[in-house]
Parts: structure tokens; sequence; C-alpha cells
């Protein structure tokens, strides 16, 4: 009767023994997150009828997509939101100013933990995988029946685990690994399966890192994903659709880059030839962390942003922030050239606070690189490291971090 990891969540929150993959459950919910899309789903929820959501301490909403209001429609959507979260006695409500991205949010203030299901209004909620739940993006239909059950039901998605060994090569990160693992099983390669990612090299990562590779794994399809924690785990005989063997060593030896238009077109960064770079972002619920701007300032120290090159920094959260400016790295970043934004999304879904024109060329920590996700659908975006989205500021063109960190000068 052994299960994977996904299967004991799902059994436990359904209130079975055992669970099977292909299966429907109706599971309860932990926890139900949304960001500015709450508005879509307080209209919903109104429509329904119900005068009260289901538990207003297991809903928190946090508004980071279009921080600050870029728009008077956006302006009206966050005074919605902040009403109905008044009227409804939701606490864990965290404005412009006093949280950043979601799933950095959720994570900072331990709203998340082992063998939760977890749902979010945000594709990318698979990121608390990283701390042992079934996390995962519902629409916000979906979400209004939530807040009216708390509950939601389940197809038992079957699992593929990746194994991890070997060591990192030089400013290579585990963006480059889930890229490469992308570009490998292709942006269909886990449609609606859980990920389970194990193996020396993941339990050594960072619990940032573990969030990098269970954030992007919705990428290639994933319903949820995960990396290890001590309190829960897979059963030791669980079965698995599929076994994904990864040496580091020597299969990864270098940056990867996603090339435009999708986040599967990976190649090594050799392979690019001569790319000049118009913009670079440095953030996201991806990349935006106290790790990932460590990293960014670690390059950027005494040397200057191309001058043909825009370098835009948006830490995940007002604490990251708050750190980077206490370690340094803000003041680092600035003096090179960088501009700081507010903690949000702005640019990485196109809304404001850095988008592209036609034609332009931006390197990016973000997760996703599809026509005009970042403005112009004539522009063009290339998926890194922060460490490449660093160099690359610096060299104007898409290059290895170990070319810049070679010269002694600012410009290469």
């Amino acid at each position: 009767m052994s299960m994977t990891l996904a299967e004991k969540i799902l059994a436990r929150a359904s209130g079975r023994s055992r669970v099977a993959p292909d299966e429907i459950v109706v599971a309860d919910i932990d926890l139900a997150m949304s960001h500015e899309n709450a508005d879509l789903v307080r209209k919903a929820f109104l429509e329904i009828g119900v005068p009260r959501v289901w538990d207003p301490e297991k809903i928190v909403i946090i508004f980071d997509h279009r921080i600050p209001a870029e728009s008077e429609k956006t302006a009206a959507t966050h005074k919605a939101v902040r009403e109905f979260v008044q009227q409804q006695g939701i606490r864990h409500f965290y404005d412009v100013g006093r949280g950043g991205i979601c799933h950095q949010v959720l994570a900072e203030n331990g709203h998340v933990k082992p063998g939760m299901v977890v749902v979010g209004t945000d594709s990318h909620t698979t990121t608390h995988g990283a701390f042992g739940a079934f996390a995962t993006g519902i629409g916000a239909t979906e979400m209004a029946g939530v807040w009216v059950e708390g509950k939601l039901w389940f197809k038992v998605p079957s699992t593929i685990r990746i194994e991890v060994e070997g060591e990192f090569a030089p400013w290579v990160s585990a963006k480059d690994l889930i890229l490469w693992i992308i570009g490998r099983l292709g942006a269909a390669g886990a449609d609606y399966r859980a990920v389970e990612f194990d193996g020396p090299a993941v339990r050594r990562m960072s619990a940032a890192s573990r969030m990098v590779l269970c954030n992007l794994s919705m990428e290639m399809g994933a319903k949820t994903a995960f990396t290890p924690v001590a309190e829960i785990g897979p059963d030791p005989e669980a079965e698995y659709e599929r076994v994904l063997r990864v040496n580091l060593d020597y299969e990864i030896p270098e940056p990867q880059i996603a090339c435009p238009h999708s986040v599967d077109n990976v190649k090594p960064l050799s392979e690019l030839g001569d790319v000049p770079v118009h913009q670079a972002v440095l953030g996201s619920c991806t990349n935006g962390r106290l790790e990932d701007l460590e990293v960014a300032a670690r390059i950027l120290a005494g040397r200057r942003v191309h001058p043909h090159t825009r370098l835009i920094v948006i830490p995940a959260s007002q604490r990251v922030y708050l750190d980077a400016i206490r370690l340094g790295y803000v003041q680092t970043l600035i003096e090179s050239g960088a501009i700081i934004n507010p903690p949000g999304c702005g640019p990485c879904v196109g809304v404001h606070q850095g988008i592209l024109a036609a034609g332009e060329v931006c390197i990016s920590s973000t997760n996703r690189n599809f026509i005009g996700r970042m403005g112009s659908k004539d522009s063009y975006v290339y998926l890194a490291s922060p460490a490449v989205v660093a160099a690359s500021a610096v060299a104007g063109r898409i290059v290895h971090p170990e070319v810049v960190m070679a010269k002694e000068h600012a410009h290469v």
C-alpha cells in the first residue's frame, strides 16, 4: 500500500487510507491564496450568494502583480478587494508595501506547512512543494467554490521522480538545472503529473533554490512538485510513472538558457552566439530572493551596467529588500547602474515597471518567455539564472559570468 508524496497528502486530505493515480478525490483545502485576481474570485463568490467565506483564517490575499496601482482600473480593483477583506474578516491580507510577491510572502510568513493542500489563483503556486505541501494553481471560479466550501476535487496525479547527483559547476545553479530538465522533458512532459525532486544534489540545496525547482515545474505541465522535507516523504516502495536521473558533473557543465519563445527551447549558453541585450531583469517568484541578489551583487561589484542595457532588479519581498540593503547588495547594484523596483511582478507579466518595445531583447531570471509576455509581441525574452542576467547586463550581450569576472574593466 505504498504511496508517493502526492498520493499520501491527497489521501489524508480526502479522508482515505489510500489513493491511486487517476482516482477522483474531494480534498479539504488547508490554505487558499489569491493576489489581485481575488477580485475575480470575489465576483464569482458573490454570484453564488453565500454571505461568508468558509474560513477567513485559511484565506491569504497578497497584492503583487500590479503594485503600486499602474492604472485607475487597477486602483479600483485594489479598493474593491480591500473592502471585501474587511467585510469578511480575512486577517492574512498583504497590501501594497506590506509583503511582496505572493509565493515569497507565503513562505516567509510560515503560511505553508508540510502535508498541507494549498491552492492559489496563480500558476506558480507549485513553488510551495519546496515545503512539502501539495500546492497547485487553480482558476478564479474554482477558488470561489473553495471560498464557499473549503473543498476541491482532484484527479490523483501519477508521479515523475527526478534524482539529482553530482556537484554544480561554477556559476551553474538550480535555475540551470530546472531549465535543462524542462528542455529535456518538454513543455508538456509532466502534464498533470506530480514531480518529486530528490537526490544528494537537491538535499544540499538551500530552501530558496528548492523553491526554484518547484516553481518552474509547472512550465513542463506539472500539477504539483516537491523537494524533500523531514516531516513527510514518499513511501520507500512507492510506484512512479518514470524515474529520471541527472548527474550535474557531466550533463549540465554550463549555464542553460531558455530561448524565445518557449520555456522548453533550452540551449547551453555556449550555443547561443552573439545576442545583444537591451534589458536585463533580476527578480520574480522564481529568482528574486536574497541568494539571487547576492550573486548579482558579487558580479556587479566594481563594474558598470553596459550603456546600451537597462538592469531592473526586483526583490521578491519587503523582507528580502531590507536584508539586501543591510548586507550592502542594494548599494552595490545601484552603484553599478541598476534600478531597484519595489517587490512585485510588474515586468514579468508585462504590465508595468519595465515592459519591452518591439525589437528589444531581454535576459531575465523570470519564468516565462512567451510571445508578448513582457510587452511587445515583437520583443524577445531569454530566461537564465541570476548570475547570467547580471553578467549579461555588464557585457551588453548574453555571456557566461566567468567572462565578466575575468575582466578588470566594466565593459566587455
